[in-house]
């Protein structure tokens, strides 16, 4: 099981409460978790219930082709717990959340998660 990033992965799904999400299949012009994740691997993820006020980002697990496991919630519109989700149909998608990412500010110094251990890496390095 590895941590896989990719672009574009995007599938709906009509699953509710606060369980693994099945996954309906890619939508048109994106790839499926299956397909951009691989089974067993972990990645970030969003969960929007769109005109609901429903959303979620976390880090979950894709335990087989159309079933994603929502391991860590990272935050959420539940008071950054796990959200029960209602009807309807939800847009599921990989995303890099903000609370994770290392980036350089305007004078090549970096900022955010890890960003400590980015630049002992980076000196390391040079």
């Amino acid at each position: 099981m590895a941590l896989v990033l990719n672009d574009r992965v995007k599938e709906t799904s009509t699953t509710t409460g606060t369980g693994d999400f099945t996954l309906a299949g890619a939508v048109q012009d994106f790839e499926s978790f299956s397909s951009g994740i691989g089974a067993t691997n972990t990645t970030y993820y969003s969960i929007v219930n769109a005109g609901q006020g429903e959303w979620e980002v976390g880090l979950g697990t894709l335990s087989d082709a159309t079933t994603l496991q929502r391991t860590t919630i990272l935050s959420s519109s539940n008071s950054d717990a796990a959200v029960s989700f209602t009807s309807g149909t939800k847009d599921v998608f990989c995303t890099q959340p903000a609370s994770k990412a290392v980036y350089l500010d305007a004078n090549g110094n970096p900022v955010g998660a890890a960003s400590e251990g980015f630049a002992v890496a980076m000196a390391i390095a040079l």
